[in-house]
């Protein structure tokens, strides 16, 4: 694979030229088209030596997607494998796909390439055809050199035919930016049965450079003048600068304050004296006192708070009176924590400004967003900012990397010098945007016969979009919440995803006021699959609990009500798996959709009531997210999931006090390690060809922590509604029983 660095070195600029047949003449006295989704060249190119490069607007956060889209690419495309490079989250170099979002870089951002594919294919073979003296429909492809069928003496190379120049080509695009964006071509795209890479286990091409060090962290970044920047964050939310003290820091040289209303940060030189500076530096703070209540209370906050917005998305007959009418009724709510991102290191970013300009290094998955929060900062133009994407520390959703990038920019504007922003640990654990904290509410009602007659799950918490899900708009960031940019919320939740065929039912969630409105430490964004954790820990011990009542297995009850073959077909998959009949106890299941993917999973837990420790032993997956692309970096994707689903559910809590978050470290906030993984991780992979691929860096998470919760109760006869499933909840239940 090229990098970046390579790319450019190899290309000059970008590439690819072409147009209709007799294009060659006109395409080399032309200049390089704009970067359009209009435009094939925005998408593809081919290189002098006939190596290929596409443009993609998303990133690989770690799954090996940039592999699958290479492999997608090369089947479309007739070319080997090993010839296509994938070119990720450069506003300067590709179209803005919406950054690493909702699980769609294959469903819909590779599905885009493979429409430019196939219709640079089509191009070029009209072109073979014009040059060869032959019809196009007489021609064949091999590895990147068309052949006439009949006469294998005539042939042409992709190279020959465009290496280094212009398509010049027009697409037809539906106007839509971020994951929505698609285009249309004039090209037949190919059957699965001719697919010859998509479907192989292929490996990633990024674990040596990883392991060895040889490439670029956005941690490296260094540019020629850069200060050193720590932004400080005030030790309660919505604090109120009236005064700073410069002289407290003047022992240290070089180093100098920038503040902004109520944004302080110090840069220096060097690091390390950036680091003194923002620990020495005097601020007199005005405290916001007993802004969030007791944390033993939260959930009661949240049960008695006003709702700002409820909605319904599923209400189906007469619930009201199908619980009239109940012969048992079964009743449970459930309760899920605030939780941080927690990536392994805290944000970083180096920002250039220059009077008309600006140039931002940033590992957000969201780089061409972060182009637009800047230029709105910054006042500039979208078009004079450009946003790199840099391998960060990982994020899965809307971490603190935006922050970082906004405030560096803001920084290198003040100053008239490149900037470098680093976090420390604590601003990446008790000041990145928070998953949201929620209780659920669940009834259900069964009849003389067993059979369930109404079920209700209504969830209540705070928004998952406080903040936005990406930073394009600085009222959704710590910066400009700072210079007085008054956040602009949006209320949403979220309902299980499931086609429990309950004649009576209702799913609704409900929202409720932010604890603090501006600069908080608990705002709430996108964590891993929104809500998709939160709300099926709930949903789906409830289905164990309902199932239980009406004395049918976990498994059955769930065949029994699926409408959705498909979730009936990972149900199955799954039990075959973990030989569900024969596991004894400490056996939980649980299933869910997300977008279009459907999966279940079975645990099988073990409990030291001593200690408290509840240790997932092993772990069963089925999972059916349509047409494979690649099996190895699906299974990895899918082992991933589990883990950091096992993490959330067992460790993750975010700890405060009346005045301010407390988890600020790994010590105060726990994350599952090495002793605490599952011995053993077993996925089946439903591959269905007909079906176009959907999503996979989210559905298995959302699973998780239910089908632990259910193995837990399988295990002991408690249930546990209330996560995280730690060491000291365990053992104050077990001891409570």
């Amino acid at each position: 694979m090229l990098s970046r660095r390579e790319f450019f070195k190899t290309s000059g600029a970008l590439v690819v030229s072409f147009a209709t047949p007799g294009f060659v003449a006109e395409a080399l006295s032309q200049a390089k088209p704009g970067l359009l989704p209009t435009e094939l060249d925005s998408w593809i190119a081919v290189l002098p030596d006939g190596k290929v490069s596409v443009f993609f607007g998303k990133m690989d956060m770690g799954q090996g997607l940039d592999i699958a889209v290479a492999q997608i690419v090369a089947d479309e495309l007739d070319v080997a494998f090993e010839k296509v490079g994938v070119v990720m989250g450069d506003t300067a170099t590709s179209c803005n796909q919406g950054g690493a979002s909702g699980s769609t870089g294959v469903s819909n951002g590779a599905r885009l390439l493979r429409r430019a594919a196939a219709e640079a294919r089509r191009v070029l073979v009209e072109g073979a055809a014009q040059k060869l003296g032959v019809a196009a429909s007489d021609l064949h492809v091999v590895d990147g050199t068309v052949f006439a069928k009949n006469e294998t003496s005539k042939r042409v190379s992709y190279a020959d035919l465009i290496g280094g120049r212009h398509f010049h080509h027009k697409v037809e695009w539906n106007k839509a930016n971020g994951n929505a964006m698609d285009i249309k071509v004039p090209a037949k795209l190919k059957a699965p049965d001719e697919y010859k890479v998509v479907g192989k286990p292929l490996a990633r091409r990024d674990v040596a450079w990883k392991v060895f060090g040889t490439d670029d962290y956005v941690t490296d970044v260094r540019v020629k003048g850069m200060l050193h920047a720590r932004v400080i964050r005030p030790p309660r939310p919505a604090c109120k600068v009236r005064g700073v003290d410069e002289g407290s820091i003047s022992s240290i040289r070089g180093a100098r304050v920038v503040r902004e209303k109520d944004f302080v940060a110090v840069v220096a030189p060097r690091e390390w004296d950036a680091v003194r500076a923002a620990q020495m530096l005097k601020i007199d703070w005005h405290a916001l006192d007993g802004a969030f209540p007791e944390m033993a209370k939260l959930y009661d906050h949240i049960r008695e708070a006003k709702v700002v917005k409820r909605e319904e998305p599923v209400k189906r007959g007469d619930v009201a009176t199908a619980f009239s009418k109940a012969s048992r009724l079964i009743e449970a709510q459930y309760e899920w924590p605030f939780q941080s991102h927690a990536s392994m290191g805290p944000a970083c970013a180096v920002a250039d400004v220059k009077p008309d300009a600006c140039t931002v290094w940033t590992g957000s998955q969201k780089p061409h967003f972060v182009r637009d929060g800047v230029a709105k900062l910054l006042g500039l133009p979208q078009d004079k900012v450009r946003a790199i994407w840099v391998t960060g520390p990982g994020s899965y959703g809307r971490n603190d990397a935006g922050d970082a990038a906004l405030d560096a920019a803001f920084l290198s504007k003040i100053t008239g010098k490149p900037i470098r922003v680093q976090g420390m640990r604590a601003d990446g654990t008790a000041w990145d945007p928070k998953a949201p904290a929620c209780v659920h509410r669940a009834r259900a009602a069964v009849d003389a016969s067993g059979k369930v007659i109404a079920y209700e799950f209504v969830s209540k918490g705070f928004s998952r979009q406080h903040i936005a899900t990406n930073e394009s708009d600085p009222a959704d960031s710590l910066v400009g919440q700072s210079i007085g940019v008054p956040p602009k919320g949006t209320q949403t939740f979220g309902t299980p995803a499931e086609s429990y065929g309950f004649e009576n039912k209702l799913l609704a969630w409900e929202t409720i006021p932010p604890l603090v409105e501006s600069c908080s430490p608990l705002r709430t964004g996108h964590l891993r699959d929104p809500v998709g954790p939160e709300i099926h820990f709930g949903s789906e011990q409830f289905i164990d609990e309902v199932a239980l009542a009406a004395g049918v297995d976990p498994v059955a009850f769930r065949l029994k009500y699926l409408t959705n073959p498909r979730h009936q077909a990972v149900v199955k998959a799954v039990a075959e798996k973990a030989q569900w009949g024969s596991l004894g106890k400490g056996k939980g299941l649980a299933f869910a959709e997300r977008n279009g993917t459907a999966v279940a999973v079975v645990a099988q837990v073990e409990v030291e009531r001593k200690s408290g420790r509840l240790w997932a032993r092993k772990i069963w997956v089925a999972h059916d997210c349509g047409l494979v692309i690649n099996p190895l970096q699906l299974r990895s994707t899918i082992e991933g999931n589990v883990v950091h689903g096992l993490s959330r559910t067992l460790y993750e809590e975010v700890r405060f006090d009346r005045d301010s978050v407390t988890s600020v470290d790994w010590a105060s906030y726990p994350i599952l390690e090495m002793p605490d993984a599952p011995e053993s991780i077993e996925v089946v992979l439903i591959d269905r060809p007909e079906l176009a691929p959907t999503g996979a860096g989210e559905p298995t998470i959302r699973v998780i922590p239910a089908a632990v919760a259910n193995a837990f109760f399988d295990a002991t006869g408690v249930r546990l509604r209330t996560a995280p499933l730690n060491p000291e909840r365990v053992k104050a239940a077990l001891k409570g029983n």
